[in-house]
């Protein structure tokens, strides 16, 4: 691999952004739309083929349904990002147009308690306006006649905003203008930071393949990797990567409407995928934290647990056969299972952009345009993301979350 690797066109950068991939791609992107900045950018990418990154395990989905209202307004924002992606990028002609399809996403409550839940969420989700509904069991069976709800209590649904979405798109066109403005990519590894002697700022980040190049700020971007690369830093974080698997099928018989994306209260989730076919994704019981390179597929898992589940809540699900399977990473925060983003406490030019816990795609528009206002600025000119800075950690101040999926 080292003959691969590419050395940066300078030694010294405004901004190093540690990895490439969603979350990188979007801070560089915002801020290369900064007018107020005109600093140089490197963005240094392990893996520019990104095949084992979260970025191209994903869904692909959106959603409103959070519990924690900035979580619903940072959604909000990429919905309103995707469907106007070429006006955000200039009104750049070769930009495709964007739309979401929304078929929304069912939470299933099997208990009173999760039903509590629900109906408090909602109350939420009204407030920063969106569309979400509640629904009896009979009302879904009305609805989606495909469901077994013998054993739901209640139901919610959002039809606006929330549903499938081409985030590769966006991410290559992240990058592709990113780079036309001047930022600069390489395919090589940070392996080592160096801090100054008080340990206060970092001075400069060593890359695989020798060079020590000079930075003003560092970012940590770097995915299920977030905990090395602080590491390097001397900072703790509470981000590991866990194994989440997925699976893509064609039923023997189709559902006749779109499938929304439906948690199951087991914790399966399965939705559309259009012609015939679903994608689902699950993990098992036990859910250590794994190897940064294992990515080996449990095959046991969908004829023991997954199947049967959804066999189970969709009949229709009993004859089906399975095109594709394989295993990705959540960038898992063990702390509150949300992003972890600004500066650290003590070393004060190294930034987070971590630890999204399978909700990354779908926030990246936001969580790069709050990083990128926060680095230029040193605050933030949209939504207030404060809440999420690394502070809370050491303060044990968790953001509780309750719709995790």
């Amino acid at each position: 691999m080292t003959d691969k690797l590419q050395a940066p066109s300078n030694n010294s950068y405004d901004i190093v952004i540690v990895g490439g991939a969603i979350m990188g791609a979007s801070a560089a992107w915002f801020l290369s739309n900064d007018k107020d900045f005109d600093g140089r950018v490197l963005v240094v990418e392990r893996d520019p083929s990104y095949k084992n990154s979260s970025t191209m395990h994903t869904n692909s989905c959106m959603r409103q349904q959070f519990s924690a209202e900035l979580n619903v307004r940072i959604s909000q924002f990429a919905a309103d990002f995707v469907k106007n992606l070429r006006s955000y990028m200039g009104g750049d002609e070769r930009v495709p147009d964007l739309s979401i399809r929304s078929f929304g996403y069912m939470y299933l409550a099997d208990t009173e308690a999760f039903a509590d839940v629900l109906r408090e969420n909602i109350k939420v989700q009204h407030a920063a306006g969106a569309a979400t509904k509640l629904m009896s069991a009979d009302e879904i069976k009305r609805d989606y006649p495909f469901y077994n709800v013998d054993d739901i209590v209640l139901g919610s649904i959002n039809l606006v905003d929330e549903g499938y979405w081409d985030g590769s798109a966006v991410f290559d066109w992240w990058r592709r203008q990113s780079r036309e403005r001047g930022i600069e990519y390489v395919q090589n590894e940070v392996v080592a930071i160096t801090k100054n002697a008080a340990g206060t700022r970092v001075e400069s980040v060593t890359l695989n393949s020798g060079e020590v190049i000079s930075c003003g700020k560092v970012l940590n971007a770097s995915g299920p990797r977030a905990a090395r690369t602080s590491r390097m830093a001397g900072i703790e974080i509470p981000v590991e990567p866990r194994k989440r698997y997925s699976w893509i099928f064609r039923a023997n018989k189709p559902l006749d409407r779109d499938l929304p994306l439906t948690i199951d209260p087991s914790g399966v989730h399965v939705r559309e995928n259009g012609g015939g076919t679903y994608q689902c994704g699950g993990h098992s019981d036990i859910d250590p934290a794994v190897d940064y390179d294992d990515f080996t597929m449990d095959f046991s898992l969908w004829e023991n647990h997954v199947w049967p589940i959804l066999a189970t809540r969709i009949p229709q699900f009993e004859a089906v056969k399975v095109q594709s399977e394989w295993a990705g990473h959540y960038a898992y925060n063990t702390f509150d299972h949300n992003a972890i983003m600004g500066p650290h406490t003590e070393v004060e030019n190294f930034f987070f952009l971590n630890g999204f816990s399978g909700h990354g795609l779908q926030q990246s528009p936001a969580m790069g345009r709050g990083t990128a206002e926060f680095m230029v600025h040193g605050e933030y000119r949209s939504l207030d993301m404060r809440p999420f800075h690394y502070e809370r950690i050491v303060a044990n101040r968790p953001i509780i979350e309750k719709a995790i999926i």
